[in-house]
């Protein structure tokens, strides 16, 4: 049976790109490759895709501007980045614009085929997860990744809409960073942990003027969101 996993390749490295596309389809996952952004970005639109494997730099559009024309398209497809870079800046960015994983060139085949079937899991697993909390007076819908209160809404990105659904389904629970770093990074390295605590301080502003709300560090263990009881006047 045909995986229905559809890929879209963009990888301006023919060679590679040649090279991935036989890899994946002879794994049972049919690809198109496409050789700059622009290309890409035009068959996205005329063809439905399962997952996305960007390469950061190409000609015409770059992969980080290609995903955030595909990201305005669709706020759920995977999207999984390719880079001679190494630089934090760059994969900090990769996960603004809502990458679910990047991957360092050189790279391993079989890692890749790996990255992606984690990918692929989680994304079957969200489909029976709740997907809109009622936090305090907050109202959140991962799947628009939207934050409504009092009429005020704020637009998450990825990485912030998958940490707060992960505190919504523990609230008044600790939710160990080991637990949130394996779910959404899929690795609990130092530098995912740090990428992580910023994450965890955009959300602490969202709810900053909700004294019944609170986001706490529970040391050595990881984080808590707490809705507390209004208090009698």
């Amino acid at each position: 049976m045909e995986n229905q996993t559809k890929v879209l390749l963009a990888e301006d490295d023919k060679n590679l790109g040649t090279i991935l596309k036989a890899y994946l389809e002879a794994k049972g996952y049919p690809t198109t490759l496409c050789v700059d952004g622009k290309e890409a970005l035009e068959k996205y639109k005329r063809e439905d895709f399962n997952f996305c494997i960007l390469d950061v730099m190409m000609p015409v559009m770059d992969g980080f501007t290609l995903a955030t024309e595909i990201r305005k398209l669709d706020t759920k497809v995977p999207l999984l980045f390719l880079t001679a870079k190494s630089m934090q800046e760059d994969k900090l960015q990769g996960f603004e614009l809502g990458a679910d994983d990047y991957l360092t060139k050189p790279f391993s085949m079989e890692e890749l085929l790996m990255r992606m079937k984690a990918i692929l899991r989680r994304s079957a697993e969200d489909q029976v997860r709740p997907t809109v909390f009622e936090v305090g007076s907050f109202t959140f819908d991962y799947n628009r990744q939207l934050l409504m209160n009092d009429g005020q809404e704020s637009k998450l990105t990825s990485k912030e809409a998958e940490l707060l659904r992960l505190l919504c389904e523990n609230l008044n629970r600790v939710l160990d960073r080991s637990v949130a770093l394996n779910k959404i990074w899929y690795d609990d390295s130092y530098f995912n942990a740090r990428s992580m605590d910023v994450y965890i301080t955009k959300l602490r502003k969202y709810f900053k003027n909700d004294d019944q709300i609170e986001l706490m560090n529970v040391h050595g263990v990881g984080f808590k969101l707490v809705v507390h009881e209004q208090k009698k006047a």
